[in-house]
């Protein structure tokens, strides 16, 4: 069975809302190109310029209604929505202040609030510190549904490139060897292990599924989804066809 390449996701803010486009550049050292370039520091950490760990941003694992976020570059910024929230655009190289205070009560009150904007590394501020692909399956995203009795919003696992086509759980048959989508190359690193993230609902940023131990009880795994690193520089676009 031929697998195609279904969805493309991106986010410009960690932790803070997607968005679904195109087409995406993919490079060897910023891995996709436009994620994850900026993210919210929580007052306990430090700016340190380089990478760090997931718990010292503004994340949904943390804060489950940040999951109803959506977030779509501009022209001259990025637009932020909400449910619960009037739109706001601003422009990450001066308007962090202004996201923290949007956040508001979004944000738990019993953990440290946000401190300010930080620009990330080259690779990015995912949840590992190299430069990262993560790639899902929509059969395994079905097959996740039917275990659970209702649809799973693949927002929830914040994956970049989605495909269809394969078995259920043969994504981790491609982390035996490099694949082609569109004109960039890519070689596999592990599978991505989950955390708390995904139980928070994309709709409306309440948790109403307990995704680790529905992954444990129906197969023995925590993990959901793959990471690649790219090898060779190239474009992506929905409907390209897996080599």
């Amino acid at each position: 069975m031929t697998a195609t390449l279904a969805h493309i996701w991106r986010h410009p803010l960690k932790g803070l809302g997607s968005e679904a486009i195109q087409s995406v550049d993919l490079d060897p050292d910023q891995a996709v190109v436009g994620d994850r370039l900026w993210a919210l520091l929580n007052a306990e950490a430090e700016d340190t310029d380089n990478w760090q760990p997931r718990r010292n941003f503004l994340q949904v694992a943390s804060g489950p209604q940040l999951a109803a976020l959506s977030a779509e570059r501009t022209g001259s910024g990025i637009r932020l929505t909400h449910p619960d929230r009037p739109a706001l655009e601003i422009d990450p190289n001066s308007d962090g202040a202004t996201l923290g205070n949007w956040i508001g009560d979004l944000w738990p009150d019993n953990r440290p609030g946000p401190a300010r904007l930080v620009k990330a590394p080259v690779q990015g501020m995912t949840d590992v510190e190299y430069a990262s692909v993560s790639i899902g399956n929509l059969a395994s995203l079905r097959a996740l549904s039917q275990k659970a009795g209702f649809d799973i919003d693949m927002r929830r696992f914040r994956i970049n490139l989605w495909l269809d086509g394969l078995a259920p759980w043969e994504e981790i048959d491609l982390l035996k060897g490099g694949i082609t989508l569109g004109t960039a190359t890519l070689t596999p690193v592990e599978p991505i292990e989950r955390c708390r993230a995904p139980d928070a609902n994309p709709a409306n940023g309440t948790r109403d599924i307990g995704m680790l131990r529905l992954l444990e009880d129906g197969w023995n795994t925590r993990n959901f989804g793959v990471y690649f690193e790219v090898k060779t520089a190239g474009t992506a676009r929905v409907g390209d066809t897996l080599a």
